[in-house]
């Protein structure tokens, strides 16, 4: 068959049948390499769901072109543009891949995970993290640079503490990806309210009735976990060997806190998260310079192929050996494939044949919460994009919201609720990716401890069916809302 003759063919409408195709082929990929790395564990340590995800967008390019009519122009352009709103992303994550490399090489990181060690009690660490990552997501606007800074340390002190990574990132996600939830510096937390018609501070306000609870709940579940990590079954001689291999390496000053403080700064400045973290990355390689006496090379290498740490012992090695723009290309990759993927499928609407599918289980207000937060996360599976599960879902529910008198802030909290905090959980995910990356650990064994991100779906779910918050329009609003929509 030629490309030219699909020109001339009427296209199709997609059916659930045609989008099920390359989503099947993708999960029977993804089984197959998970297969693999299990048989051939050392051949495989490198395999990714990188070509699962391309092979899938070809797929999904071949069912949109032979039976539905498509060209492949059309698709190019579709995916291409649907790439470009990922680039921002990709840069910011290089940029932190940068961070981290000149923040370990100066100290930064060591200096925050050696106080951590002597301030923080086994019984407390898990909920400290917690807290601790929210107040700085809630300052930066950023789950990424709070995972990339405060994030690494508290993995680096957990270790120490003998508390599994796994937890601990768990802790750093949930704490993180509340701040982020939250803060009106988030871009996910302005783009909710305006894909569902309604503004910024009313989103804020009503979010709070299933935050809140959430939060509380997961930090009840971590300090009950925590209680397992007492002072009695901590190895204090593995504490005593990390500090004295810090001490070591690097020069431990307390004024390498001002670089963190820097950052702090930069956000209230509202400095853009480009720029931002870029001069986060170079007072870093300078704080290097003048308080650990590296040089300017050394900064460039830590930069681009991140820092290597050579003390001699083993878990502060496998801890500060990270970092680096290098660090972070399989993972740009990786968000590029997953967006292609999604954008094919988006492009050609098989990703709005699903939708509708789901849509049509809407019967009542619970099951229409329901269908947004699956369609939420079903989006966040397919598109690999935290930000496309918040517009392609508040594109297609909010006329449904509309028509059955709910007001535009009860889907703009389920955005969130779902889309934003379902993100980290999928390892092909932007989000998702980037913490396995950063915080370095492995798929899927963190994603039970990510309380908050598991929990608030739930808690949105459950204000569906009992109705608790859920805001109603008048006749009044309800005419508003209708012409504001046909405005647009």
């Amino acid at each position: 068959m030629q490309f030219k003759s699909s020109k001339k063919r009427e296209r199709k409408e997609a059916k659930l049948y045609h989008a099920l195709i390359p989503l099947t082929f993708l999960v029977a990929s993804l089984v197959y390499i998970l297969i693999i790395k299990r048989e051939y564990p050392e051949q495989a340590d490198g395999l990714g769901p990188h070509l699962a995800l391309f092979s899938s967008g070809i797929v999904a390019a071949g069912v949109a072109i032979f039976m539905l009519g498509y060209t492949w122009k059309y698709i190019q352009k579709g995916f291409l543009d649907t790439i470009k709103v990922s680039l921002e992303a990709s840069i910011i994550l290089i940029i932190i891949g940068m961070l981290v490399g000149t923040w370990i090489l100066s100290g930064v990181v060591p200096v925050m995970i050696f106080y951590g060690l002597k301030v923080i009690s086994p019984e407390a660490f898990l909920p400290t993290v917690v807290l601790l990552c929210t107040v700085i997501s809630l300052a930066s606007g950023s789950s990424w640079t709070t995972a990339a800074t405060v994030g690494i340390a508290m993995m680096g002190v957990g270790s120490g503490l003998g508390i599994p990574g796994y937890v601990t990132a768990g802790a750093v996600i949930s704490g993180a990806y509340m701040g982020d939830k939250m803060s009106p510096l988030s871009e996910t937390t302005n783009l909710a309210p305006a894909m569902a018609g309604t503004d910024l501070f009313t989103h804020i306000r009503h979010m709070l009735y299933t935050t809140i609870p959430s939060y509380i709940i997961s930090l009840i579940l971590f300090i009950f976990i925590g209680m397992k990590y007492s002072k009695s079954n901590m190895n204090t001689s593995n504490i005593d060997l990390i500090l004295s291999g810090l001490d070591q390496q690097f020069n431990l000053s307390p004024w390498l806190m001002l670089v963190p403080l820097c950052v702090i700064v930069i956000v209230l400045l509202k400095v853009p998260a480009i720029p931002g973290l870029a001069l986060a990355a170079a007072i870093g390689g300078i704080a290097a310079i003048l308080v650990q006496g590296s040089s300017l090379v050394e900064v460039l290498i830590a930069a681009q192929s991140g820092f290597t740490s050579n003390s001699g012992v083993e878990i502060i090695d496998s801890l500060l050996t990270r970092g680096g723009l290098e660090s972070m290309l399989s993972t740009v990759c990786l968000i590029i494939f997953a967006v292609f993927f999604g954008g094919v499928m988006e492009k050609t609407k098989m990703l709005d044949a699903i939708s509708k599918y789901i849509l049509h289980f809407a019967r009542n207000r619970g099951l229409l919460i329901t269908s947004t937060v699956a369609t939420s996360g079903i989006t966040n599976l397919i598109s690999g994009d935290q930000y496309i599960s918040i517009i392609m879902p508040g594109r297609m529910f909010r006329k449904v919201y509309l028509d059955r008198g709910y007001a535009p802030e009860n889907l703009s909290r389920t955005l969130e609720d779902a889309g934003t905090l379902l993100s980290p959980l999928i390892f092909w995910n932007t989000c998702g990716a980037y913490m396995i990356v950063t915080l370095g650990v492995s798929p899927w064994v963190y994603v039970p401890f990510c309380f908050f991100n598991l929990i608030n779906p739930i808690v949105a779910i459950i204000y569906g069916f009992t109705g608790f918050s859920i805001k109603k329009l008048s006749p009044e609003a309800i005419e508003h809302e209708a012409a504001a929509i046909n405005s647009h």
